[in-house]
């Protein structure tokens, strides 16, 4: 928790840079290439992210550990087969279907460095898993949170002195390689320097893989999708400048998320485990205590963003303030969600990758609709509605499901 609080301090410290150095048309293009990276970033990974830890929840309760190193390798490949493809299909239709939905030639260009560079921002995210997955918590934190950030704010410094801000986008990029491949060398140390033979009775394959991973893939696409969706209709709607406004409010309501995140990752690995041994009771106090902590933890943020709101965006400047009803729109309905705990790895942990791929299906429906409707017409506060709805909604569902199957309350009771 601690390293996720410097994580949200170097976010914000950078954002309070940017927002005072930098127009806003600019800082919306990187909050926009942030997102699109989020979206495409979560099919190229193919859900391996997530089920890694899953696999790491299996060996652990198995005494098989160490196949870890095996599947790493794998997934390598699969990840690499997966960017190439779709780099492909920008390459081959991408102008054309950019330029048509944008009604612009701007925004092209640079999906197209984003996504020569998907390789490697998917690497970055795999590797912070597989830390944790190794038990290296603390590395882990320190990439996901922290690291991410160092080459941006560092180009940024260097673009603004030089005059040419209008690289910010390239700056946030080009850091995703060096991470990739820093991490990477990290990870192959790891593994080298662990002299245990792999058990190949215990081995998995590409499509074993690919089936337990690929609907934890499709749950994590449609979160971002939920997270994405209001952004890229306010910047085909409102403009780049709306996109910086609104992404304030997100990345203050992004603080319940990281509480969150911290807490379900942290427990992920215990779910399998309890759920595959058969320990229900150990399972049912683990979900009632990580309920706990979160509901425990986000309250009172909620509580000061709601008395403060004005105050907290005027750090930013001015024109920030437009983001103010959009901002407790999607706190507030982050702190409703904060009260179902950890459904989502919940579902991922015990095998239900498919019923709850299900829920986010139709709730993403149900969020693209909401925001093809709300944002034309009430610009930010429409795609904070749209989101936090949708959001509320399949984390209801789930819950029930939940309760439904295995009798287990994910409230704080």
């Amino acid at each position: 928790m601690f390293l996720r609080i410097i994580g949200i301090v170097t976010l914000f410290g950078f954002t309070l840079f940017l927002t005072h150095n930098y127009a806003p048309k600019i800082i919306g293009q990187y909050d926009f290439i942030r997102t699109f990276l989020l979206v495409v970033g979560s099919i190229a990974i193919l859900g391996t992210d997530q089920s890694v830890l899953y696999f790491t929840g299996i060996f652990k309760s198995q005494g098989h550990d160490h196949n870890l190193k095996s599947i790493y390798k794998k997934i390598c490949c699969l990840i690499f087969l997966a960017s190439t493809v779709i780099f492909v299909l920008l390459l081959v239709v991408g102008r054309l279907i950019t330029e048509f939905f944008f009604q612009d030639t701007t925004t092209y260009p640079l999906i197209f460095k984003a996504t020569a560079i998907l390789f490697f921002y998917s690497m970055t995210l795999f590797n912070t898993e597989v830390f944790r997955a190794l038990d290296s918590v603390y590395i882990a934190e320190l990439f996901r949170n922290t690291f991410k950030y160092f080459s941006v704010i560092f180009g940024s410094i260097v673009l603004l002195s030089v005059k040419k801000e209008s690289y910010l986008v390239d700056t946030f990029l080009i850091g995703f390689v060096l991470l990739a491949i820093i991490s990477t060398i990290m990870i192959v140390r790891i593994f080298k320097n662990s002299n245990v033979i792999m058990d190949t009775k215990n081995d998995y394959s590409y499509g074993y893989i690919l089936k337990k991973s690929y609907p934890m893939a499709t749950s994590t696409l449609a979160i971002f999708l939920l997270m994405s969706f209001d952004v890229i209709f306010i910047k085909k709607y409102k403009g780049d400048a709306s996109v910086a406004f609104y992404a304030i409010a997100v990345k203050l309501m992004t603080i319940l998320l990281m509480i969150m995140n911290s807490v379900t990752i942290t427990v992920s690995t215990k779910i399998s485990e309890y759920f595959t041994s058969g320990n229900m009771a150990a399972l049912r106090k683990t979900m009632r205590n990580s309920s706990r902590l979160i509901f425990g933890l986000s309250f009172p943020i909620v509580l000061f963003v709601c008395f403060f709101a004005e105050s907290i965006l005027g750090f930013f400047g001015k024109n920030y303030l437009e983001a103010k009803s959009a901002l407790l729109v999607l706190v507030v309905g982050q702190g409703i969600c904060s009260l179902f705990g950890a459904v989502q790895v919940y579902l991922n942990m015990t095998g239900r990758q498919n019923i709850f791929q299900t829920i986010l299906i139709l709730a993403v429906i149900l969020n693209f609709l909401l925001n093809r409707y709300l944002v034309p017409r009430y610009g930010m506060v429409g795609g904070a509605i749209a989101y936090s709805v949708s959001m509320f909604f399949w984390n209801f569902i789930a819950a029930v499901i939940i309760y439904s199957k295995d009798k287990i309350s994910v409230f704080l009771t």
